[in-house]
């Protein structure tokens, strides 16, 4: 068997796969927001419940936002921020006393869709978070691409690009620039987007105002789907992928898999453009599948 563990900013979800990548349990924890050993003992606890439920010891693949530092060991790039600067993998290895697997969560989700999902067979495959934030995870041949700085995919700490005079320097963010592509395309820049008509909603209510013809609503969800677009034109004209899979709360939105392909040919660097757009098939649960996948089936823990 192996475990899954996504840990995300608000919810901690742990899965049990047999050999077949079947779901054999799932449960979901609250994440102690802020407080790092809170954190590792909810995750210990989960993984120890998960075992004592299926009654045997699993392998076990962490999700985290972020990645580990190959020139420290320390995690960076988190925006669940207690992580950064610490030793998660050695210390969350020590609590649960044997060797662990750890991937950026967008990582595990391309990894999750490109082994058996919406991406299965694709030579080269890209798996988007458009969330609290924005991430991605690339796959080539079915293995994971990391990079030697251990942040390939990292597309949404890029600038937005061909901004216009309104989107220019663009918003701040978190990691102390402006414009970043995860400042206009996550969540919150959607909304803070909005905010600016004069009409404060959030993302889900955005998108039903926008499906039930308010205008105000479909022009910043034109908006959205024009930035997603030209965002991932560069993605296209540097990994030129077979697949590009949308994960995360925004993925859901439906038009985008007709709008932006529509839009992105005009920015991509090709006459034709036949990467394919498509939503993913294992869902919110791809991100602890993947996580699972980080161990071969047969591979000891």
């Amino acid at each position: 068997m192996r475990i899954g563990i996504d840990l995300g900013g608000s919810k901690i979800e742990g899965a049990v796969l047999d050999r077949e990548g079947h779901v054999l349990l799932r449960r979901r924890v609250a994440t102690p927001t802020g407080d790092y050993l809170g954190t590792i003992t909810a995750i210990r606890t989960l993984v120890e419940g998960l075992e004592a439920t299926t009654g045997g010891r699993a392998t076990v693949g962490i999700g985290m936002p972020g990645t580990l530092s190959p020139a420290t060991g320390l995690v960076k790039n988190a925006n669940s921020t207690c992580l950064n600067g610490r030793a998660f993998d050695r210390d969350l290895e020590a609590a649960l006393g044997r060797r662990l697997r750890f991937a950026n969560d967008a990582n595990c989700f391309a990894l999750s869709e490109a082994t058996d999902g919406a991406a299965a067979g694709a030579a080269v495959a890209f798996g988007v978070i458009l969330g609290t934030g924005v991430g991605g995870g690339i796959v080539v041949h079915g293995k994971l691409l990391t990079g030697i700085n251990a942040i390939a995919g990292e597309w949404g700490h890029s600038p937005l690009p061909w901004p216009n005079e309104t989107e220019h320097p663009g918003p701040p963010c978190y990691c102390g620039k402006h414009g970043c592509i995860e400042s206009f395309l996550s969540g919150p820049g959607l909304v803070r987007d909005h905010c600016h008509t004069g009409e404060e909603l959030d993302a889900a209510s955005l998108v039903t105002r926008a499906q039930e013809g308010a205008a105000t609503a479909r022009a910043t969800l034109a908006r959205y789907a024009d930035r997603l677009a030209r965002a991932l034109a560069t993605v296209i004209n540097l990994l030129d992928p077979d697949v590009i899979v949308l994960g995360g709360g925004l993925g859901h939105i439906a038009s985008l898999y007709d709008d932006v392909p529509r839009r992105w040919s005009a920015y991509a660097f090709s006459d034709e453009i036949a990467t394919r757009l498509v939503p993913p098939r294992h869902g919110d649960a791809s991100g602890v599948r993947g996580a699972a996948w980080l161990w071969a089936p047969g591979e000891a823990g």
